[in-house]
């Protein structure tokens, strides 16, 4: 019998091709802060031309990663201070009620954060800081979703590329932080299975309040 043709895979469109390439490598530190990008050097590492070049970095641009400089090419922003002051407030405003309102914490929250802070330990053990941030995350995005609020966890899902991008900056620059993050999301875990609301407010405040003080230039 004749052999059966190859499936092919659709490719997604070139231009989100970019896209995914230039924010993924922003959140993960390939792009530091400061790094210049040109659009021919773009092209020839997706493997594709200029034009989808350019649209992607303009969604990149309105989406506050990048500033393009016409002929020169698209910088990458650094992480300001008023960034990091801006999501700390939001995080802390949207976190602790939801800290709050998860208790009494049902069995499959507590499930699911045992879960990620297991894999957290793993990924700390192994090193790879892009992989502990984005399950910092998810442990966090986890409390917020459990109030069954879709209005609020749809804002906090908006924050969750610059919540990843400082995550992994600050794992880099205050690796000790490490170990302490661990920590603090066990304490806060405890204190969702023990059912202390203000107990867990207290932690959550304290946590992702840390942040603050980068954004003030102080180093804990």
């Amino acid at each position: 019998m004749p052999s059966a043709a190859p499936v092919s895979l659709k490719q997604p469109p070139a231009a989100d091709r970019v896209y995914t390439h230039v924010k993924q490598g922003v959140l993960d530190r390939r792009y530091e802060g400061g790094t210049l990008l040109t659009e021919g050097e773009l092209a020839e590492a997706v493997g594709v031309s200029r034009t989808p070049v350019r649209e992607a970095l303009l969604r990149l641009e309105v989406e506050g990663l990048i500033k393009l400089y016409p002929k020169k090419g698209a910088l990458v922003l650094p992480v300001s201070a008023q960034e990091i002051a801006d999501v700390v407030e939001t995080r802390l405003l949207v976190e602790e009620h939801a800290a709050r309102k998860a208790v009494p914490a049902p069995a499959g929250l507590i499930e699911r954060l045992e879960d990620l802070l297991a894999r957290q330990k793993e990924q700390a053990a192994a090193g790879d800081l892009a992989a502990v941030a984005v399950t910092d995350r998810c442990f966090h995005a986890e409390i917020v979703r459990s109030g069954g609020n879709e209005i609020l966890s749809r804002l906090y899902d908006q924050l969750r590329d610059r919540q990843l991008r400082m995550g992994v900056a600050v794992m880099h620059s205050h690796p000790d932080r490490i170990a302490k993050t661990l920590t603090e999301h066990e304490e806060i875990l405890q204190a969702l299975r023990s059912g202390d609301a203000e107990a867990a407010v207290a932690l959550v405040h304290r946590h992702v309040g840390w942040f603050s003080h980068l954004a003030r230039g102080e180093v804990r």
